[in-house]
């Protein structure tokens, strides 16, 4: 595999991945407003996925499309860090991961909008302007939860301590990354930890949420070590193209 093929799925599989969570609330949300809203952003994040993918294909040149590479790919094949996979829990846990990514997948663009990559700095500057609907929509809601009831606030900051351990994983170094960043084509993920941090802290503090010290972080989904939660979810996501292959509607 090539490493900026290995880039361009890491990208497309966190946006996969957590699309499919996040639409997991249709028709679930708390209200009306609320489930409309989840239902856009699972749609965004997917729109960018398609667009990742595709490019993606376009580089291995080995014949597999967007689709393929979605739907016919195993566990262990995927590049998504692990906390887009967990599993969709209450409101506030669905909340506050859309916030902590949304954060870091906003300076991702950002950066990657001078890609040297055409295609990749296109898909860049359309979806930094969806992301940044999403920190705002999210930061909002983290801010009415952490300093709204004894209850929401409770909830808050479970989500923020079963978070918290990773988030580590968004900046871990990789290997391919500085040959990647230095051809002008990606962005080194560990050099975004402070401006994430800078935009995120500040939201917690007025939600009155504390962040746990001391967690040991869980990394592994870049090199395709999974929790078991993403093969339950590719199971339901990939059982009618792997049940009827070649279909056409």
């Amino acid at each position: 595999m090539s490493e900026f093929l290995g880039y361009l799925l890491s990208l497309g599989d966190d946006r996969l991945v957590l699309g499919h969570r996040t639409s997991e609330w249709c028709g679930h949300g708390p209200i009306l407003e609320e489930d409309i809203a989840l239902a856009n952003i699972a749609l965004d994040l997917v729109g960018q996925a398609n667009l990742l993918l595709q490019r993606a294909g376009e580089v291995e040149g080995a014949g597999r499309d967007q689709d393929a590479l979605a739907y016919l790919r195993e566990a262990t094949d995927y590049r998504n860090a692990l906390m887009v996979e967990l599993p969709t829990g209450d409101f506030g846990f669905t909340i506050m991961r859309q916030f902590l990514f949304s954060v870091y997948a906003a300076h991702q663009w950002q950066a990657l909008t001078s890609s040297k990559d055409k295609d990749l700095a296109g898909i860049a500057a359309k979806a930094l302007k969806e992301s940044r609907y999403h920190v705002r929509h999210s930061a909002d809601w983290v801010c009415r939860l952490g300093d709204g009831t004894d209850e929401s606030h409770r909830r808050a900051q479970e989500a923020l301590d079963d978070l918290w351990r990773y988030t580590g994983e968004l900046f871990e170094p990789s290997e391919t990354e500085p040959t990647l960043a230095a051809e002008g084509l990606a962005v080194e993920a560990v050099t975004l930890g402070d401006a994430w941090r800078n935009d995120v802290m500040p939201v917690l503090e007025r939600a009155t949420l504390t962040v746990p010290d001391g967690i040991y972080m869980q990394t592994g989904g870049r090199k395709g070590r999974h929790t078991e939660d993403l093969g339950h979810m590719l199971a339901e996501m990939q059982i009618l193209p792997r049940s009827f292959p070649g279909a056409k509607w």
